[in-house]
């Protein structure tokens, strides 16, 4: 299940921009004026945003939650309007706010994608095709036009339909070390670079550093990803759709996980897998990377985070001249689009009030303020708040751009229950070097999904 935020949070302890006078002031939050005199109350579901002020304990520096943040600009626009806001921690999100839809508690909610996409199956979530069009002031084109028109985490099964604002994006580019490109003598990576291009250099530079005599690992991932970001940039890279069909008739999905295309996805894991270094598959291995110390010549589906709060905090550009980045390797650069919007629940109280809130808060400043503070990935077309020497968010903003969702998605049931899980449990297996053979693998997993379609009721 996609989290994008918990990532966010952990970054946010590493990252200051008050150490930096120039950058704070050109981020200000302009004045803002009273812009309606609508009134009403909306209660607000958020996983994992922060509502009070902090101090980050490594730097310092100060950051500002969304209760004061809301008290400057919210408020004054709307000053008839009460906003009851729930900060619900994202450990236990799904449960506690499918419970608040259930029981009717809750208007406007921040969430994972996947979480969306499931309680609009369920008929939790409200379409908003009818509040976009009777609002001269709302503008679609203000978001990546690659999510508004195609993600799962906004979007019906059918893709008919708008029920959500896209308000954070994940991070998922290729990150190399050019340092040890050097070291090795391997060509630095395109800007599109395929998937053979990256396992062709990872293969090159896994061993003992020529100069430095210290073992490098050439690749690395997230080897225990729920939602299998690597996985399903592969299966686009291979042309392996997995399964054909809609996500609103999963009982009729054509599965094709044990197609040819899908056994070389699984030949290129296989050989992967003993490139990174063994802590990989619990998601370990990499905490040196976009650091001094690294020992990992290319990272997949990175976030250049590390690196740039490195920055934010010394102001030495030298990192960031070190690592090199690249779109992902997919078709045109393309991955896996990882969304959390803002939704409306089916029953809010007052749905023209809830609109305000809701726009609000995937908006322009509100996402300004979130990647001030929080680092958070803005899924604005133009986010000119972003800093310039943030090449890792321009990079994954253009990733963003050229992704769209397939039936590999965390949206598909059956891939978050399965089909996820059994990947990860296969390169694990070849990590070990005993991977199981591809095409009974694939011929067992193909057997599940097809008997799961045809169980459904």
């Amino acid at each position: 299940m996609k989290k994008v935020v918990l990532l966010c949070l952990a970054i946010m302890l590493a990252v200051s921009l008050a150490s930096c006078s120039s950058e704070e002031a050109a981020m200000d939050t302009p004045p803002v004026e009273k812009k309606s005199d609508l009134a009403g109350t909306v209660r607000v579901a958020l996983a994992g945003w922060q509502l009070d002020n902090g101090i980050d304990p490594l730097t310092g520096a100060e950051s500002v939650g969304l209760n004061e943040f809301l008290d400057k600009t919210f408020k004054q626009m709307y000053p008839n309007i009460k906003l009851e806001i729930y900060q619900v921690p994202w450990e236990n999100a799904k449960a506690k706010q499918s419970a608040m839809l259930l029981s009717k508690d809750v208007d406007i909610l921040y969430t994972g994608g996947a979480y969306a996409s499931q309680w609009y199956a369920a008929g939790l979530i409200r379409d908003i095709d009818d509040l976009i069009q009777g609002d001269p002031e709302f503008d679609p084109n203000l978001y990546i036009s690659g999510v508004w028109n195609n993600s799962y985490s906004t979007k019906s099964p059918d893709k008919a339909h708008h029920f959500g604002i896209p308000a954070v994006l994940g991070r998922r580019i290729t990150m190399y070390d050019k340092k040890l490109f050097e070291d090795w003598g391997v060509p630095p990576l395109p800007e599109q670079a395929s998937a053979e291009q990256v396992l062709e250099s990872a293969l090159k530079m896994t061993g003992n550093n020529p100069k430095t005599s210290e073992h490098n690992y050439g690749l690395y991932w997230a080897g225990n990803s729920i939602n299998g970001s690597t996985f399903v940039a592969l299966t686009m890279a291979f042309g392996a759709k997995g399964a054909e069909g809609s996500l609103s008739d999963m009982k009729n999905i054509k599965w094709k996980l044990n197609s040819p295309e899908m056994v070389k996805v699984l030949e290129y894991l296989k050989k992967a897998a003993p490139l990174a270094p063994p802590g990989f598959v619990n998601a370990q291995g990499a905490e040196n990377f976009g650091l001094a110390k690294n020992n990992i010549a290319i990272g997949l589906d990175m976030t250049g985070a590390t690196t740039m709060s490195e920055f934010r905090v010394s102001g030495d550009k030298s990192l960031l001249d070190r690592y090199g980045t690249a779109m992902n390797v997919g078709p045109k650069g393309e991955g896996w689009a990882a969304v959390d919007p803002i939704i409306m629940a089916k029953e809010a109280k007052d749905v023209e009030v809830a609109w305000e809130v809701m726009k609000f808060l995937a908006g322009y400043e509100m996402q300004k303020h979130n990647y001030r503070y929080f680092s958070y990935m803005p899924s604005l077309k133009n986010p000119d708040f972003v800093l310039p020497e943030d090449k890792f968010v321009r990079e994954s903003l253009k990733v963003a751009e050229v992704s769209h969702s397939e039936l590999m998605d965390e949206a598909n049931p059956f891939y978050l229950s399965d089909i996820s899980p059994a990947i990860n449990g296969f390169v694990s297996q070849a990590a070990q070097g005993n991977a199981p053979d591809i095409q009974s693998f694939l011929d067992d997993l193909q057997s599940r999904a097809e008997n799961w379609s045809k169980n459904l009721k």
